[in-house]
């Protein structure tokens, strides 16, 4: 028996694959259009919960280093399958000063859109997308059950835009 999640059989996109489009609402219901952003790099990334232990550790790993996104133009979005005022009470808990985006409804659509949701458990895994400019994928990474992404990787593939 293997505890591999149950992900749709949608491929994760890969590097020079185009990002697939989205729009969810931040943490006061504003919808953020990923196609809005044309223009910029982004990083979206996907994780499993609010408030967990893991999550909350990579996500203010990425808050306390902001300024290595910033610098480089690059501009952070997290999204989670948790409703709009958990994502709220969170983002004020830890004083995250990035969006955080709700894919609660449809529930992972968009998380299923990229490849990362786990339809066993409900949630969206560990992945990450670096997205250019032009809206192309151009590093991605999907994390094991449990385990925090690496800070470092984010760094070098940013240095590579």
């Amino acid at each position: 028996m293997t505890d591999a999640p149950a992900v749709d059989l949608v491929a994760v996109p890969g590097a020079g694959d185009p990002a697939p489009d989205f729009t969810l609402p931040d943490t006061h219901g504003t919808p953020v259009h990923l196609a809005d952003l044309r223009g910029e790099p982004v990083l979206v990334v996907f994780y499993p919960f609010a408030f967990s232990r893991v999550c909350t550790g990579e996500l203010c790993e990425l808050r306390d280093n902001i300024e290595d996104f910033e610098s480089a133009g690059v501009r952070l979005l997290a999204v989670s399958t948790d409703p709009v005022y958990t994502l709220k009470a969170w983002q004020q808990h830890e004083g995250f000063g990035f969006d955080l985006l709700s894919d609660f409804w449809p529930h992972g659509d968009v998380a299923r859109a990229y490849g990362v949701f786990d339809d066993a458990t409900g949630h969206a895994l560990r992945g990450t997308f670096l997205i250019d400019a032009d809206g192309v994928v151009r590093w991605n990474v999907v994390s094991p059950r449990g385990r925090a992404r690496d800070l470092q990787a984010y760094r070098e593939a940013v240095a590579r835009l």
